[in-house]
């Protein structure tokens, strides 16, 4: 068997999440059946992060085993070939059977981009969040800071989380200001179900001036859902890229395609 993993990009707004459902309708259940489609047998595929419905994947990654002998080029190509526009295949890549999509990643990184203008943009209905009043960045930036380090996130956890544990280890929230743009930048060892739009919808709060910056603390050391604020939408929200070990060599998401990918291309990791 022959151990391959794959750099897929998706439009979320148009399935229930990642996770593979009866219905049919999620990434999981197309790009599964590309690859048997392409390989003419089933193919079970593992993935690096389960996202919700609505949510987009700019460097999600997957790996699966076959007993095929192909080109890596192929495993590109081929699915991409009965995939539909809002899923693609970016790279694929033959990996040591140590490899594991979820378990060898060290660290996630997802994107936020928030719309802010006192009227929203069908144009940008499933790209971005939005919100009509102005926000105080700096504020938000503060309430972030409170939030670094490792702790636990249970005030951010949604009820159907799946989590061993809420201990995760937050490194860096970067938040960036464009015109009328917002972007979020939020790194960890990994993430709880929900935990992002539930960090945004608190940062929100702080940024509306409803709460201070001073808030976050008392939220997060609450450990209770009921102490934060609602669970904010998904349109903006973009699983960014996958960190694995340098002995992989996995690929490095193209993101060229999605323009305010590019904005922290200059931004440092801190």
């Amino acid at each position: 068997m022959t151990r391959i993993a794959l750099g897929v990009q998706y439009d979320g707004a148009a399935f229930g999440g990642w996770q593979s459902q009866p219905h049919g309708n999620t990434v999981q259940n197309e790009l599964e059946r590309a690859l048997r489609e392409f390989a003419q047998t089933p193919v079970h595929t593992v993935v690096a992060g389960r996202t919700d419905a609505g949510v987009h994947g700019l460097g999600q990654v997957v790996h699966f085993d076959t007993e095929l002998d192909r080109a890596d080029v192929s495993w590109v190509r081929g699915p991409n070939s009965f995939l539909p526009k809002t899923i693609g295949v970016q790279w694929a890549k033959q990996m040591p059977d140590e490899f594991h999509a979820r378990f060898s990643a060290f660290e996630r990184t997802y994107y936020y981009v928030l719309y802010v203008n006192p009227v929203r943009s069908p144009m940008l209905a499933t790209r971005a969040g939005w919100v009509h009043t102005p926000l105080d960045v700096d504020a938000m930036r503060t309430g972030a800071a409170h939030l670094i380090g490792e702790h636990d996130f249970s005030s951010f956890r949604s009820s159907q989380c799946q989590s061993k544990t809420p201990i995760k280890h937050l490194y860096q929230i970067d938040v960036l200001q464009q015109g009328n743009f917002i972007h979020f930048r939020f790194r960890a060892n990994a993430f709880l179900h929900h935990m992002v739009r539930n960090l945004m919808g608190c940062l929100i709060e702080i940024g509306r001036g409803r709460r201070p910056a001073e808030w976050m603390m008392d939220v997060l050391a609450s450990r209770s859902r009921d102490c934060a604020a609602p669970t904010f939408m998904p349109d903006g929200l973009y699983l960014a890229q996958v960190g694995y070990p340098e002995q992989f060599a996995v690929p490095a998401p193209q993101t060229g395609s999605v323009p305010w990918s590019t904005v922290w291309t200059e931004q440092p990791q801190t």
